[in-house]
C-alpha cells in the first residue's frame, strides 16, 4: 500500500474511477446485449431503435475515456452491419 499522502490520494481517487468505469462499461455492455437479443428475435423495428441507444451509449463512453475509440467503432460496425442484414 502506499505510504505517502499524494500516493494515498492517488489510490482513493483510482477506486473511485474505476467502480464509476465499471458501470459506464456495464452499460455499455448491456446495450449490446439489447441490440443482439432484438437481432437473435429477427425484430427489426426493435433492434434499429435499440442499436440507436446502444451507439449513443458506446460513444459517451469513449468520450468519457472509459472504452478506445476503436472498440466502440468496432462494436458498432457489427452492430449496425448485422441490423441492416435483417429484413
Amino acid at each position: 500500500m502506499a505510504n505517502h499522502k499524494s500516493a494515498l490520494k492517488r489510490a482513493r481517487q483510482s477506486i473511485v474511477r474505476r467502480q464509476r468505469n465499471m458501470t459506464y462499461k456495464t452499460k455499455a455492455k448491456h446495450a449490446v446485449k439489447d441490440v443482439r437479443a432484438f437481432l437473435a428475435d429477427n425484430d427489426a423495428d426493435k433492434a434499429r431503435e435499440s442499436l440507436n441507444q446502444a451507439m449513443s451509449i458506446l460513444q459517451r463512453t469513449v468520450a468519457r475515456g472509459v472504452l478506445h475509440k476503436n472498440t466502440a467503432a468496432r462494436k458498432i460496425a457489427r452492430l449496425a452491419r448485422q441490423v441492416n442484414q435483417l429484413p
